[in-house]
């Protein structure tokens, strides 16, 4: 018994190991990582090189729902509140109406290429229908792909909030084919605002035991981010238990811990983030364990259409429709629809109907694992030179930056040490801010305060104390210089404009048409207006033949740049056939109702 235990041990750790190695392969060719956590497990299982049989679907399930739920958990907590807010609307659509719609769609060409009834046919799309919070979260946070701001909060909002509804409506339909019976429309909608409300009111009050737990009980600081994830997982199985949903549940507590002043937050985030790393990497090595390649021949181009529907039909026409009341362009709705991948949260849907004995289950599973294959190869491996394509990339306005955050436990401040770089702009004498004295200077290897250094030099280290939301602005002070062809004119525009210069100034210097009424604004207050949403770097509002463009964001959020471009740029283009916006569809409509006349 100790041998195979001891045995068991060592293929566990033998496999995350192997994973985690991976990753640095996968960053050499490019490769999606999760895509790479999931072939290990297929080659370690009984069809591949490891020859490991593994058939548990309970033990698959209960293995990635714990999984899902840490790494919702960890979601939320990452997710600020000017994230949320300014992607809270369409990132709604998307979880609720736009699941329905690519439930809808992908049952058709499952109906007819898989023999499967209309309602196994929903089944699975509505497996289907869920965008992957892992592989979203990597390829935009971690994958270096820096999009714009409001994009970017609506694929990791969406990402993190669009799995319940995926769960939800996969349950209700598996309950459909399992009770064989007439099932109410008002009884299924009843359940859902059940299900939705209790879990949404248990994020809420868990999210706010958790802070209360960890900034009064008096933990030990190792023992901090064990407490708040063993409240996440206690909360998670006592609100499945009350009937609501406790992935729901799971990444709201997050989200409002994340955004509280809660006790060692870094400790908590670089724990949390280790945690999730393991999370996704056990769940996917399970998912490719439970997988038996011999069986993907049978299914193969039936799977290939499936998903071909999936990414180029379903989820375009999901993205569109929920995000044209939103004012998003044609390219920012096309990268939205793109980066719909596919992944783990689709392939552990795709074990119910195999746990509740529905025919057919296994095929559920197949088709449901090679589509996600497709979705994270193509999808996951082409998303950087399609977020190029669409000018959805964002370039640095500051080079890289040499900063440690040490946390001060119950204070308001961080301190905070940069290391001074030769063509930073505090090494070419730019003053800093009042608030930002440095407390000590370290020049080689002394130490001195900021009276007795006489003045900041190149290599020396600074440290300094400020509040979290000003540290942004420090880092531009303390970065290197951007590479000038990441920061030039075609993105930021030819020259800067002061955000306090009024409309009737640049209708004065630059023959602008700006109405009357709208003189007395200032640039920063009428690009707001004009944009709709809280601003973000590199958007961009066409007046006349020019564009005006948010340049820089001050630490409160303010617009503290405006670049003016003499000529409108070519970062939207191309311009796509599709995805029309709503104002160009009420134009088109117009045209066409003249013409009737």
């Amino acid at each position: 018994m100790i041998e195979s235990m001891n045995t068991a041990i060592l293929i566990v750790s033998g496999l995350v190991a192997l994973s985690i190695f991976s990753s640095l392969l996968s960053f050499r060719i490019g490769a999606p990582l999760l895509l790479v956590f999931l072939c290990v497990g297929l080659v370690a299982g009984e069809n591949g090189l490891g020859r490991i049989k593994f058939d548990n679907v309970h033990a698959a399930y209960m293995i990635g729902s714990v999984a899902l739920a840490i790494i919702l958990f960890d979601s939320g907590f990452h997710t600020s509140l000017k994230t949320f807010r300014a992607a809270l609307w369409p990132a709604t659509a998307l979880a609720t109406g736009g699941v329905v719609v690519t439930t809808a769609v992908v049952a058709v060409p499952v109906h007819f290429l898989l023999d499967f009834g209309w309602l196994e046919s929903a089944l699975m799309g509505a497996i289907l229908s869920s965008t992957d919070a892992a592989a979203v979260f990597f390829l935009l946070r971690v994958g270096g792909i820096h999009v714009r701001d409001r994009v970017r909060a609506t694929l990791e909002v969406e990402s993190g909030s669009n799995d319940p509804m995926a769960i939800f409506l996969t349950l209700a339909l598996v309950g459909l084919l399992v009770s064989k019976g007439p099932v109410s429309p008002v009884a299924i909608g009843m359940e859902f605002v059940t299900k939705f409300g209790i879990g949404a009111a248990a994020g809420m009050f868990g999210g706010g035991l958790i802070v209360l737990a960890v900034n009064k009980m008096g933990f030990e600081r190792g023992l901090q981010p064990l407490a708040a994830l063993s409240l996440a997982m206690a909360l998670f199985a006592a609100t499945e238990e009350m009937h609501g949903s406790g992935f729901l549940a799971v990444y709201v507590a997050g989200l409002v811990a994340g955004n509280a002043r809660i006790n060692a937050p870094e400790t908590m985030r670089r724990f949390q983030d280790g945690l999730t790393w393991l999370a996704q990497i056990v769940m996917f090595l399970t998912l490719g364990l439970l997988a038996t390649p011999a069986e993907f021949p049978a299914f193969a181009w039936q799977s290939l259409a499936v998903a071909a529907v999936l990414i180029f039909v379903a989820r375009p026409l999901a993205a569109w429709i929920c995000l044209l009341p939103y004012g998003f362009s044609r390219n920012e709705t096309a990268f939205v629809a793109w980066v719909g991948l596919r992944g783990s949260v689709s392939v552990l849907l795709a074990i119910l109907p195999m746990l509740v004995g529905l025919p057919q289950g296994r095929d559920y599973f197949i088709v449901a694992f090679l589509v996600v294959l497709v979705s994270l190869s193509l999808q996951g491996w082409t998303i950087g030179a399609v977020a190029r394509f669409l000018g959805q990339i964002v370039p640095k306005r500051i080079g890289p930056v040499e900063r440690l955050e040490l946390e001060i436990p119950g204070a308001r401040h961080e301190l905070v040490s940069y290391r001074i770089v030769a063509d930073s702009l505090v090494a070419r004498g730019q003053r800093l801010p009042r608030w930002a004295e440095p407390s000590l200077v370290v020049r080689d290897r002394k130490s001195y305060s900021a009276h007795a250094a006489k003045g900041l030099k190149p290599g020396d280290t600074v440290f300094l104390f400020a509040r979290p939301e000003r540290v942004p602005h420090l880092d531009r002070l303390f970065a290197s210089a951007a590479p000038a062809a990441e920061a030039d004119s075609r993105f930021f525009g030819d020259f800067a404009l002061e955000p306090g210069a009024h409309m009737k100034d640049l209708a004065l210097l630059y023959g602008l048409p700006v109405e009357p009424a709208d003189h007395e604004m200032t640039a920063a207050d009428w690009l707001v207006r004009e944009l709709g949403h809280d601003p973000g770097i590199g958007d961009r509002v066409p007046l006349g033949e020019v564009e005006l463009i948010v340049r820089g964001l001050s630490w409160n959020d303010h617009i503290s740049e405006i670049g003016l471009a003499v000529e409108p740029t070519r970062i939207d283009a191309p311009r796509l056939p599709v995805f029309q916006t709503g104002t160009e569809l009420k134009a088109m409509l117009k045209r066409w109702m003249r013409k009737r006349a």
